[in-house]
């Protein structure tokens, strides 16, 4: 794939993720309109499929919607309501004292700057990047395991793990399609460029792919 192509795949990839349901960390963000509930939700998203991840956020978010509120809550409470998301024992005591953590040091604001996102307990570059864009609509390039491997299935990068992926698109991607490229290639990663034998038939961007790593395909 050739560096100027990308704008091409980005304009394929807006209309054709159109047919599929948007990430459920996007779907709260558009609801709340409020970090806290962006960072909360992202958390509980890892390693857990969206259903999953919806029901438990609908049950931590009516018991509490700000720091103030989640910190007192036993562990045992956030566990119940959170289970059975993966790691559920493990996120439960990370949202309690990741609440305090905010109220202790950064007023009960989740804060604005991937810097300081990252000096909480339990928030890695992809969750901080997340909070980053669908939080505070700043720019940021969330990297998961979909846009990691569709970056460099593509060919448009040659990475082996997803913070130096994030750091090459950062020297290569053109700024304003750092903020939605997870959002474009976290669902057509779910539907379409799957993993193992991807629907490489149905793609619309084959024409722009290398195909590096597959071996087999649908």
């Amino acid at each position: 794939m050739n560096a100027g192509d990308i704008h091409n795949v980005i304009s394929i990839l807006r209309k054709e993720v159109k047919r599929w349901q948007t990430p459920i960390v996007g779907v709260i963000a558009d609801r709340f309109k409020d970090p806290f509930h962006v960072l909360i939700s992202c958390l509980l998203s890892l390693r857990t499929q969206d259903r999953t991840t919806a029901l438990a956020s609908q049950r931590i978010f009516s018991l509490a919607n700000r720091p103030e509120e989640m910190a007192p809550l036993p562990v045992k409470v956030i566990e119940k309501a959170i289970y059975p998301v993966g790691f559920y024992r493990t996120k439960a005591y990370t949202i309690k004292y990741l609440c305090r953590d905010l109220i202790k040091r950064f007023g009960g604001k989740v804060p604005g700057t991937l810097e300081e996102l990252l000096t909480l307990h339990g928030v890695g570059r992809k969750t901080a990047n997340l909070v980053i864009t669908l939080g505070f609509h700043k720019d940021g390039i969330c990297v998961d395991t979909h846009v990691h491997r569709i970056s460099n299935r593509l060919g448009y990068l040659k990475t082996r793990r997803p913070d130096e992926t994030e750091r090459v698109l950062r020297k290569k991607l053109p700024r304003q399609y750092w903020s939605i490229l997870n959002d474009l290639l976290v669902p057509y990663g779910q539907n379409l460029c799957k993993p193992i034998s991807p629907f490489c038939s149905l793609c619309k961007i084959s024409e722009y792919c290398s195909r590096v790593g597959i071996t087999r395909s649908r």
